[in-house]
């Protein structure tokens, strides 16, 4: 199933300021005696109503109950003064509590009630208000043509009065409708117009709302970006003014965007802020969607008993409001959950139930991921031609809505349905419109983080164009199809991190023609125009498909005159264009600027049902099918376990054993081609961490016998061919450094060090934690202990490795000198290679957690911040060849589909590293100490390369008895620059 319906609050602006009745003027002598009796029921009536208000004004469920029992006494005494002015004011107000509460046909009879007496009174702005009170209950109800015919009274009568701030409400709330009817351009008009009156009249209280309904079109419209910014805005703002109902719904919207864009934990927590909130207002409307939310998350988290909980509270709750949109969308979602636990019969039966009040109240978008969710169960059953009739249906709804990214999942589901008719070329053609969209969606997210964890909700996608394209290749081996996956794999990998290291160097705008760039950003505007211009021919109720299809044509020639200037400025400056829009490398550009006579590069992809291998030379491409994703996980697991268990790692046997095992799954099928090539690797999933160096080809006939890889071969890894073409780019662009090297080792971790005089006490240790706040929640995270060991091989280490460099050229930072001052003010650009010896902590959960430990301790005893975090590491700016972090797991960090590991390797190389050396477990602090050494030396010395030198460090250490177990030195790799 592609996607299971999510409810979208929109911050609704119905309750328009409850409006209290003022005191009547002075009576005239004639009519004082009736008056008399007249004023004391005003009096007694208005003190119920001020009585009323401060009920109101608590807040509480409990509260608003006590204002309606007021209300309704004061509405009684107004009847008996025949005040029917204020009678209509009164019942307003009344229908507007029960509105609150959710108790939405109650609000309308108030309302029905008020409405009459409003215009017997010739009150032209109560009447307003009621109209557009009426108009919100019959969007809450679903009726939303009556709902517009309601606000369309109401507008010109506020606009007669001069009542810009009820002009704004209705203004809004008649976009709010065409938003859930799914025309967000035509709701985004309404609220732009809404949002300058509101503005101008100072009015916050509203304003927070309108913000909140522009970021809920965005977030249709799939620009989640856009609306996380207007959410935001609209959070602060009903903070500010303690619109409390407001902040709720703003929470909610907050959550259900990183909901869709995968980050189900941090959905959670927005969505547990808002709960609370709700009842304690006693909002039962919101409750019962925010329920529907919580129970969706629950779901995707693969708890589906709770989820079932959460989503029965909420379609309880929905029923008992009158809520039918909210009711069909809890129907839909619980019938997705029957249906993944495989009672089929029973989510034909939610839907069932679903779709028509879908279809009652208008709600398209619903209507599309129901029809989708319908289709998909079809699917799973086997009846695919059905599964495709009703994937047509909703297909057809998504587009004229202008729902993108629902358009991309349907588009996804035809073409694995087609795939399994074996209609392999029509599901090719699905599944590249399909990504399209994806790509185009994937560009509007400006955060890096969350653009990365979009990208992994949509990885299923890129499998899938992977594998069809290599069952394309078993068909037509000789039509290109092998080269075209490898090139969609470039595609779906590490495309954040490109991104990020094209971001490094922003000047190269210098240079470029003025009026180039102005070309581009015309054509760029005249795009989005015409895209605009097409969602509003699409979304009419009538679509006219030859205007429709003269704008795609026009999108066509324009896009081709886009690409064309695109083209023009790569020519002038490539650097600029992948600034704007990176685009990964193509087979021939890799065979080009990545490899030589004596280099090739093996690509990685693991798939479910199977995995691929390209072996990438100068004379070709060959690619081999290996076996799926979870036979490779298992032998990864055994291999690294045995190379790194203390009881096991020893044992010859025992490591060729599980060597071989994962070397025949992941290398042998290509070993005819390696030689004695150097080998460029790009891992996918579980082989990020894997110690490449430490695998072989196969076992020698003798027995215990162990011939890693490393012994024939050269190995570097990478995290796509493309970073290192970007990498070399970047470099080549810099000030070469005027220093050799820099050292930072040995640091001072705790006041109880030996090298400074004081003792470690409870509230030293307390003060030391404060000093570095989230440190101890990192060691934690990786398991070492607080306060950190000190670790004393790396002064020997540092020590001998200057002793290679002319002090002139060198920088020597030890003891407190290796702090994180040292690290981060600026002196490091300086130096051609970094060295970084002491405790590196890569978190695999939160890579937020993930750092260097420096010095804690200063001079003088005085505790300071020590950890250099990731973020730390983002900000320097650095002209390194090199950077050696000579520290455990310093290459690992979390492995996020479809971007790759995400640690302290992609910090330091956005910061300038060319290339780098890290490890991938923690190592032996003396073992690591000989193997830099030798590393050095052969480096420094004999003027290896960084690679060549680290093999040949390496191979001397397997020679060694105390060294020879994979252990001490197949930790250690070199990733990026090879040459």
């Amino acid at each position: 199933m592609f996607d299971r319906t999510r409810w979208f609050l929109a911050g609704i602006l119905i309750g328009l300021s409850l409006q209290l009745s003022q005191p009547g003027g002075a009576a005239t002598p004639v009519e004082e005696a009736v008056k008399t009796a007249q004023n004391s029921s005003i009096e007694a009536a208005q003190k119920a109503l001020n009585d009323g208000l401060l009920l109101y004004q608590q807040g509480t469920a409990e509260a608003k109950r006590g204002t309606i029992a007021k209300w309704e006494e004061a509405l009684k005494l107004y009847r008996e003064a025949g005040d029917r002015a204020k009678e209509a004011i009164t019942l307003n107000n009344i229908g507007r509590i029960y509105e609150d509460l959710g108790e939405k046909q109650t609000a309308l009879d108030y309302y029905n009630q008020s409405l009459p007496l409003s215009r017997a009174t010739s009150n032209p702005s109560q009447e307003a208000i009621t109209l557009n009170n009426i108009g919100a209950v019959y969007d809450n109800l679903g009726e939303k043509q009556k709902a517009l015919e309601y606000y369309s009274q109401s507008l010109p009568l506020s606009r007669t009065l001069g009542d810009r701030s009820l002009e704004a409400i209705t203004l809004t709330n008649i976009g709010l409708v065409y938003s859930n009817l799914g025309e967000q351009q035509k709701a985004l008009e309404y609220y732009s117009k809404s949002l300058p009156l509101i503005r101008t009249i100072g009015d916050r209280w509203h304003e927070a709302g309108i913000l909140s309904n522009i970021g809920g079109v965005y977030d249709n419209l799939g620009e989640k970006q856009k609306a996380l910014d207007y959410y935001n805005q609209s959070l602060t703002l009903s903070r500010a003014v303690g619109d409390r109902s407001q902040e709720a719904v703003t929470l909610d919207n907050i959550g259900a965007v990183y909901d869709y864009l995968g980050e189900q934990k941090t959905a959670l927590e927005y969505y547990k802020q808002s709960l609370p909130l709700l009842r304690t207002l006693g909002e039962l409307w919101h409750e019962g969607i925010t329920l529907n939310n919580i129970g969706r998350i629950y779901d995707d988290l693969g708890e589906q008993q709770k989820a079932l909980e959460y989503l029965s509270q909420s379609l309880t709750l929905k029923r008992s409001v009158g809520d039918r949109r909210g009711e069909a969308i809890t129907l839909s979602n619980i019938g997705n959950i029957h249906n993944y636990l495989g009672d089929r019969q029973t989510a034909l039966e939610y839907y069932k139930q679903s779709l028509p009040l879908l279809l009652a109240v208008g709600d398209r978008r619903g209507e599309a991921v129901t029809l989708t969710n319908i289709g998909g169960m079809y699917s799973d059953v086997g009846d695919k031609q059905k599964a495709l009739e009703y994937y047509s249906q909703s297909l057809t709804l998504s587009r004229a809505i202008g729902e993108r990214s629902i358009e991309a999942g349907i588009l996804y589901n035809i073409a694995v349905t087609k795939r399994d008719q074996n209609n392999l070329n029509e599901a090719l053609n699905d599944i590249q419109a399909s990504l399209r969209i994806i790509e185009n969606l994937r560009t509007k997210i400006t955060s890096p983080e969350l653009r990365t964890s979009y990208f992994a909700t949509v990885q299923d996608y890129y499998e899938f164009y992977i594998d069809l394209l290599m069952q394309l290749h078993k068909t037509h081996p000789k039509l290109g199809y092998d080269t075209k996956a490898l090139e969609a794999s470039e595609l779906s990998r590490a495309r954040s991190l490109l991104e990020l290291l094209q971001e490094t160097n922003t000047n190269i705008r210098e240079g470029i023609a003025p009026d180039l760039l102005q070309q581009e950003k015309s054509l760029q505007q005249q795009l989005n125009a015409l895209e605009k211009h097409r969602i509003e021919a699409v979304s009419l109720p009538n679509p006219n498909p030859t205007e429709i299809e003269q704008i795609d044509k026009q999108q066509l020639a324009l896009l081709q005159e886009y690409q064309q200037s695109q083209t023009q400025i790569r020519t002038a400056s490539p650097r600029y264009a992948a600034l704007t829009q990176p685009k990964p490398l193509t087979f021939p550009e890799i065979q080009k600027q990545i490899i030589d006579e004596n280099t090739i590069l093996l690509q990685y992809f693991l798939g479910k049902d199977r995995s691929y291998l390209w072996v990438i030379s100068q004379k070709g491409l060959t690619s081999y099918e290996l076996p799926k994703r979870a036979e490779i996980e298992t032998a990864s697991r055994n291999f690294r376990n045995t190379v790194t268990n203390p009881r096991l790692r020893n044992i010859s046997q025992k490591v060729a054993e599980a060597s071989a095992n994962l070397s025949q799954l992941i290398l042998q099928p290509a070993a005819s081609q390696l030689g004695d090539k150097r080998l460029l690797i790009v891992p996918d999933g579980i082989l990020h961490y894997t110690a490449f160096p430490a695998l072989t080809i196969s076992l020698t006939s003798r027995q215990n016998s162990y011939l890693p890889l490393i012994s024939q071969h050269e190995i570097i890894t990478l995290p796509s061919a493309s970073t290192l073409a970007i990498l070399r780019q970047n470099y080549g662009d810099r000030k070469p450094p005027t220093q050799t090297l820099a050292i930072l080792a040995d640091p001072v971790f705790s006041p109880d060090d030996e090298r400074i005089k004081g003792k470690l006490t409870p509230a030293t240790t307390e003060k030391l934690e404060s000093q570095n706040q989230g440190l101890s929640r990192s060691l934690r995270s990786s398991d070492l202990a607080w306060p950190p060991q000190r670790l004393p091989f790396t002064r020997q280490e540092a020590q001998t490795i200057l002793s290679l460099v002319p002090s002139a050229s060198s920088s020597q930072n030890l003891d407190f000198d290796a702090s994180r001052t040292t690290a981060t003010d600026g002196r490091l650009a300086n130096y051609q290679i970094l060295h970084l010896a002491t405790h590196g902590i890569a978190n695999s959960q939160n890579p937020e957690l993930s750092g260097i430990l420096m010095s804690m301790v200063d001079d003088n005893g005085n505790l300071v911040n020590g950890f250099l975090r990731l973020t730390d590491i983002f900000n320097l700016k650095l002209s390194a060849d090199l950077v050696v972090l000579s520290a455990c797991q310093s290459g690992i960090g979390q492995n996020i589909k479809g971007e790759g590991m995400v640690g302290l390797t992609r910090g330091f190389m956005y910061a300038g590293a060319q290339r780098m050396v890290v490890s991938l477990w923690n190592v032996d602090d003396e073992g690591t100490a000989v193997l830099m050494q030798k590393f050095y030396q052969k480096m420094l010395q004999q003027k290896l390369s960084p690679a060549t030198a680290l093999r040949a460090a390496q191979m001397e250490m397997m020679e060694q008895d105390k060294w020879n177990s994979p252990y001490y030195w197949a930790a250690f790799t070199l990733q990026g620059e090879w040459k």
